[in-house]
């Protein structure tokens, strides 16, 4: 029997490897991008929330995605897209509470759930209108710094282990 899938594992396993890759969804290099899309949004244009905009920042970041707009298969042909052969859709979380009877007090209790669902980045998506997809990465450039020796000196006499890269980062 296959393993059941477990929702709260898969959240938190595809966080960590962000993390220990050293290049979380959520960090932008000083100029350019390198490949996340905008705030996460559902195929009908509203945000999506919590745990959700993490997983879709991950999902467009490992993927390079740009467009902010995420469809399920069926929204994508009802939106008159067509999910492209061998695409792989990533897992977004549905919480919810449902009513239900208590057997032994007969009183009603407000129950919560989680429910996996699987969505498409429009990217993967032929045929959509031109507003979902992403914009052209912005490419890395020099922001014509220059050295300040003043300061140079300054760091170096507080002892501080100072490294520089070429790379348009943060850090």
């Amino acid at each position: 029997m296959a393993d059941k899938f477990d929702l709260y594992a898969h959240v938190t396993d595809s966080i960590i490897a962000s993390i220990e890759a050293g290049t979380p969804a959520w960090r932008k290099p000083w100029t350019g991008d390198k490949g996340g899309a905008p705030f996460p949004l559902r195929s009908n244009g509203e945000p999506y929330s919590g745990i959700n905009v993490l997983m879709l920042w991950l999902a467009a970041d490992a993927k390079g995605y740009r467009a902010a707009r995420w469809f399920t298969y069926k929204q994508a042909q009802e939106a008159g897209g067509q999910v492209r052969k061998g695409e792989k859709s990533s897992t977004v979380v549905k919480y919810g509470t449902f009513e239900r009877e208590d057997a032994d007090t007969g009183e009603e209790r407000r129950l919560p759930y989680l429910k996996a669902y699987r969505v498409f980045n429009a990217e993967q998506i032929d045929g959509l209108p031109a507003e979902h997809y992403g914009t052209p990465a912005e490419p890395a450039r020099d922001l014509g710094t220059e050295a300040d020796p003043a300061l140079d000196a300054f760091f170096a006499a507080t002892g501080a282990d100072i490294r520089t890269s070429d790379e348009p980062q943060a850090f």
